[in-house]
C-alpha cells in the first residue's frame, strides 16, 4: 500500500536498503542512525546468489563492482608465509572462501546513502529510545529528536539491536559461538599483494590480512573463547587482550599488533547469530542482523540483509494489511536464513585449531579442497547458500 511511513533504525546496510525499495514502491523511509554519518571504512564483505540478483535489479551492481577490493583469492599460510593451500576468486563458482564482489562494508554504505538520500530523510546522531505500538500507528521517541509518529517501524541496526530489545525484549536471543574477532585496519606493506592470507596459530588463534582499494589492509585477528564480555570492554582494554592473547604468534601479527595503538577503526565482538521466534510485533518489524544474523562466519550477512530489505518492501507493497505483509515476509525468507545460519559441523573450531597437529590437518584438507576435481564435492560445505530461495518479482508494484 503506497503512502505508509517507516521509520528504520540504522543506516548500515539493510536500512538503507530497505528505504530504496519502500520508496520504489511510493512509501516513504526515514532512517535514524546513533552515529554521526554514515560510518567509513570497516571489514569486507561479499555480494553473492541472491544478495548479487537483489543488488543488480536496484541498479547498483555495477557501482559495487566499480567499489570493489579485487581481492584475488585467499591462501593458508604457514608462519614462514609458505602458501598450504589457496582459493581463487572464481573457486567454487565465485561463491567460496572469496566472493566474485567483495566491497569495504562503509563502501558499500555510502554506496546505498547515495542512491537514497534524495528521496529519503536521514537522521544522524540520534536513536530510539522508546516504541508506542498503537492501533493506528506508532509513537516513537528518540535520545534527542521530538516525539514523532510513523506506520510502522523496522529494526535494522545489527546484532546488538536496541530498538529489538524495546520492542522484543528478550524473546529474540544472540546465540555465541565461541569465538571473539577483531578487526582494524593496518598500513599497506609490501608483503600485502591482491590475494588475502589467513595464518592459523596454535590456541585456536587466527590472524588474517586482506586488500582494500584505499590503499590499506584489512586485518582481523580472532580466537576460540566462551563468552566472557570482552566485547563490553573500553576499547583501550580490548587493544591490551589482543596484545596478550597473540603474544608470541608469529608471522604477521607483530605487524598488526605494533598498529593497534593507532588504529581507529577497531572493532570487537563475540561472534554470535541471531535466533528470534518471530520478526515482527504489531507495527514492528526485524530485517537483516537484527533479526537473523548468521554470523560472518556464515559469509551471508550481506546477502541475508539485501534479501530481506528486498522481500520486506515488496511483501508491505502487495498487501494492504501490515499484518499479512509481515507474515509473508517472514514465510519466504525464513527457510533461506535457516539455511545460513545452519553452518557446517564444528563450527568455528574446525577453521581455528587448538594445536600443531590440528593446523597440520586443517592445511592438508584445504589443499585438498583446492583441487579442481575435488571442489565439485567440497562446495556442498565450503560455498554459502547464498542462491536457495525463489526471489519473488515485485517488478509490477513499481511506481510509473
Amino acid at each position: 500500500m503506497t503512502g505508509r511511513r517507516v521509520l528504520v533504525s540504522g543506516a548500515s546496510i539493510a536500512g538503507p536498503a530497505l528505504a530504496h525499495w519502500l520508496h520504489e514502491y511510493g512509501m516513504t523511509a526515514v532512517v535514524v542512525e546513533r552515529h554521526d554519518g554514515i560510518r567509513p571504512g570497516g571489514q569486507t564483505v561479499d555480494l553473492r546468489g541472491a544478495g548479487r540478483t537483489v543488488a543488480r535489479r536496484m541498479g547498483i551492481e555495477d557501482a559495487v563492482r566499480a567499489r570493489s577490493t579485487s581481492e584475488d583469492g585467499v591462501a593458508f599460510v604457514d608462519a614462514r608465509n609458505r602458501v598450504k593451500a589457496a582459493f581463487p576468486a572464481q573457486a567454487f563458482g565465485g561463491e567460496g572462501f572469496v566472493a566474485e564482489l567483495e566491497i569495504l562494508r562503509g563502501e558499500l554504505a555510502g554506496l546505498l546513502h547515495e542512491r537514497t538520500r534524495g528521496h529519503t530523510e536521514y537522521v544522524f546522531g540520534d536513536r530510539i529510545t522508546a516504541v508506542d505500538d498503537r492501533d493506528d500507528g506508532v509513537r516513537v521517541s528518540f535520545a534527542h529528536g521530538a516525539d514523532r509518529s510513523f506506520d510502522l517501524v523496522v529494526a535494522a541496526d545489527g546484532i546488538g539491536s536496541t530498538t529489538r530489545g524495546l520492542v522484543f525484549g528478550g524473546e529474540a536471543r544472540v546465540v555465541p559461538l565461541g569465538l571473539y574477532t577483531s578487526y582494524l585496519t593496518v598500513p599497506r606493506a609490501a608483503s600485502d599483494g591482491s590475494w588475502a592470507r589467513w595464518h592459523n596459530a596454535p590456541g585456536g588463534r587466527v590472524v588474517a590480512l586482506r586488500p582494500d582499494n584505499l590503499g590499506t589492509t584489512r586485518a582481523l585477528m580472532s580466537f576460540l573463547c566462551p563468552p566472557r564480555g570482552y566485547e563490553r570492554l573500553p576499547v583501550g582494554e580490548q587493544k591490551e587482550l589482543l596484545r596478550r592473547v597473540f603474544a608470541g604468534v608469529g608471522w604477521e601479527a607483530p605487524r598488526v599488533l605494533r598498529a593497534l595503538g593507532d588504529a581507529d577503526e577497531f572493532y570487537c565482538e563475540l561472534v554470535g547469530q541471531v535466533r528470534a521466534p518471530r520478526w515482527s510485533r504489531g507495527r514492528v518489524a526485524l530485517v537483516g542482523d537484527a533479526g537473523y544474523c548468521a554470523s560472518p562466519i556464515s559469509g551471508m550477512g550481506t546477502s541475508l540483509a539485501l534479501v530481506g530489505a528486498y522481500v520486506l518492501a515488496g511483501e508491505l507493497a502487495s498487501h494492504s494489511s501490515h499484518r499479512d505483509a509481515f507474515a509473508a515476509y517472514e514465510r519466504i525468507m525464513r527457510p533461506y536464513v535457516a539455511q545460513a545460519q545452519h553452518l557446517p559441523p564444528f563450527t568455528p573450531r574446525i577453521a581455528h585449531p587448538r594445536s600443531r597437529v590440528g593446523i597440520g590437518v586443517l592445511n592438508t584438507l584445504l589443499a585438498t579442497a583446492a583441487n579442481p576435481v575435488v571442489q565439485r564435492v567440497a562446495a556442498r560445505f565450503l560455498s554459502p547458500p547464498a542462491d536457495r530461495i525463489d526471489l519473488p518479482d515485485y517488478t509490477g508494484l513499481r511506481r510509473r
